[in-house]
Formats: structure tokens, sequence, C-alpha cells
């Protein structure tokens, strides 16, 4: 789960990691408020979606008074921001912070995330900020470092001061950026966060250490323990169709290709989209049913992906060990029965009760094309689709 960066820099505040003052404004008069309470002489006006790059857009502006912060909220508020993180579609801005100006020294990078290789927290740090990270491992990887975090320790001292002396961060500073660095991962652990990112954390004329900008990603899997995280969650810079998958416990990610997938389990769903692509075929979405599964969740399922009207074609494929295979078949026909289906439609069913499971299929009359194998069924959709 994605959150806006105020609210990042709210949880920021909570464990003593200095940001900039501001408010959010959802209107422009709230916008212009906002800079009268912090009463500084410059204000920055930053669009508010879940995407980076905002700068680049038009979406952040400094405002040198108050009639500026009114024209560029009013020029912002309602725009739809086209960034590298939101696609060529944009998302519309529909909130905003108001930030109070800062006297920026330096910028850095600094950042935490999960590294499946190591199993452990590793924090990222560079000379680099203000920039995508992305560009900086593409083009001067040298100029990123790492500390990974021993789990049972957490963040070591002299791992943070180690960082800091590789960012070349003034020897006056160094304390008060090993205090960020250890705020930041202690927030990082108690939120149960998968990233944490501050670009760029900033050093100040006035020898302070900031968070100019903050982005924090949350475990979906933990948010039962994090209530007051989840209340944080923003719906209209979520997917609708995402959301819909999410009431009725189904995995759903859209994706750009026209051959929808229904499939049991992630590890089968990408192999299912690999093969898909390997046969010459783009998948329009991820989607995984999981191991308990319903007829009622397998209608839902379909409905879902017939709503993205670029799917011509589905592929379900599923391996039938909890989930059993007639389940998923009843769930196939009663909701092909529902929709009306008129695009092709390819089920592969391997496991329990797969017998019985391809004779409702057999049975039902309907369209439905049955595949031997995870190959043969993505084989076939592709060439149908085609």
């Amino acid at each position: 789960m994605n959150i806006h960066e105020y609210q990042s820099k709210e949880i920021l505040r909570e464990f003593g990691v200095s940001v900039p003052n501001g408010h959010v404004a959802f209107t422009v008069d709230e916008a212009v408020e906002a800079a009268e309470k912090l009463g500084t002489d410059v204000s920055v006006v930053k669009a508010q979606i879940h995407a980076g790059g905002r700068g680049k857009a038009g979406g952040v502006k400094v405002a040198q008074n108050l009639d500026e912060v009114r024209t560029y909220a009013g020029e912002i508020l309602g725009k739809t921001l086209v960034t590298p993180q939101t696609g060529p579609e944009g998302t519309e801005v529909k909130r905003l912070l108001i930030e109070e100006g800062c006297d920026i020294q330096k910028e850095y990078y600094i950042g935490l995330v999960l590294d499946s290789g190591s199993s452990r927290v590793v924090m990222m740090g560079s000379e680099e900020g203000g920039t995508e990270i992305e560009e900086v491992a593409a083009a001067t990887p040298e100029k990123i470092f790492q500390e990974v975090i021993d789990p049972g320790v957490g963040l070591s001292g002299y791992q943070a001061r180690r960082l800091a002396f590789n960012l070349n961060i003034p020897k006056e500073l160094v304390g008060k950026v090993v205090k960020f660095m250890m705020g930041l991962y202690q927030a990082f652990v108690e939120k149960d966060c998968s990233i944490a990112e501050i670009n760029p954390l900033v050093t100040t004329g006035d020898g302070d250490v900031m968070a100019l900008d903050a982005k924090f990603n949350f475990d979906d899997n933990a948010l039962y323990r994090q209530k007051d995280i989840a209340e944080l969650r923003d719906l209209d810079e979520e997917d609708p169709k995402e959301i819909e998958a999410s009431e009725y416990d189904l995995s759903y990610i859209s994706l750009d290709g026209d051959i929808g997938c229904m499939v049991n389990g992630a590890g089968l769903a990408m192999a299912t989209m690999d093969i898909i692509k390997h046969y010459g075929g783009d998948p329009a979405n991820f989607l995984d049913v999981g191991g308990g599964a319903t007829a009622e969740k397998v209608t839902e399922a379909f409905k879902i992906i017939l709503s993205d009207e670029n799917v011509k074609g589905i592929f379900v494929n599923i391996f039938g060990g909890i989930m059993k295979c007639d389940v998923i078949a009843e769930g196939v026909v009663e909701a092909t029965k529902q929709v009306g289906l008129e695009i092709p439609l390819v089920v592969r069913l391997e496991g329990t009760n797969v017998d019985l499971g391809k004779k409702i299929l057999d049975e039902s009359g309907l369209n439905i094309t049955s595949a031997d194998s995870m190959g043969d069924g993505a084989q076939k959709i592709v060439e149908m689709v085609k």
C-alpha cells in the first residue's frame, strides 16, 4: 500500500526525523490559508499523487508570495500529471502539500528496502540526491553505498556513520544524519514498510538535516496490525478493478495486454504470463484467485477481468491442490452464463477432481476450449486472440 508525501512526513515526525513544516490542502483557498499559517517568505506548492517525478511534470512550484500560491494551486489542482511512474494516462491531482521553503545546501538520497537475496533490510545512500535513483544506479553505480542490516541487532551506529562518511556528509552534521538514519530505520520496522525513500535528504544553511521528500510503501499483509496506516489509504489513487478485487480477497494487477489470466497461486500466475509472452501474446492482468476460491469468487474474478475493455480472450490456468478443479469449473460456467461471454476462453485444469472439473466444462454446452497443458493452453489462447 502506498501513501502520500505529507502522510509519510507525519510518520517521520513521530520518529524524530526532521521534515519541513507544511499543511495539506484540497482547494485553492485552503492552499492560501496554509501558506498564511506557515508565514514564510517562500512557500512550495507540491502535487500529492502516488508517483515520483512530480517536479519534472510541473507538479512542484516555488511561490514567492500568497498570490503565487493561489496561482500555482489553481494550475496544479485538477491537473493530470504524467510521470514515468504514472504511465501515459497520468494521475489527476486532488490534493496539495503547502510547505515552507528551505535553504538547501546539498541534496542526498537515503532509502530502505527489503533485499530478497539476503532476506534483510538494506539501507542505501548516494550523494546524487534529487534525481531518480534508477538513473544513478544505471549511470554511476559506484555512487550508491549499501549497509545490510542484521534483523537481530537493527541498524548499528557504526553502520550509519560509515554510510554518512561515504556520502561525504559535512563532519559537523554527521551526528544529525546518523540520528536521521536511525529514526528512519525505526519507522521502517515498526510500521511494516516495504520501502522508505527520502529523496532528497538535504542539509540546510542553518545546519539542519531534513527529509525534503518522503515515499513510504507498506506490506499489505501486515495492515491488520497497522490500523492507523490502513486508514491513510487513498482509493482515488488506485485502479478501481484492483480495489474491487481486494474486496473479494483476489490479487489483481492491471497490465497492458489483451489476454486476461485467471490463475491460482502467484508463482503459477507469473509462469502463465511468461508462457503467454513466449507464444507471442500479451497478458492483460495478473489475477490470483488463491487457494480457497469459491464459485462466487471465480465469477467475480471473471467480471473484473472482463471489465477491462482491452481483453480479447481469457486463459484460465488452475492447478488444483487445496483448490478443487470442479469448484473452478462451476465458477467458470456460472460466470460465462452471467456475463454472456463472447470472447475466446481457454481452460487448463490439473490436480484435485480434475476429471470432474473437465466433465462439468464439457457438459456445459458453452463455447469453452480445453487445454491439456499450460503450454497448450497458452498457445491456443494466443492463436484465438490473434
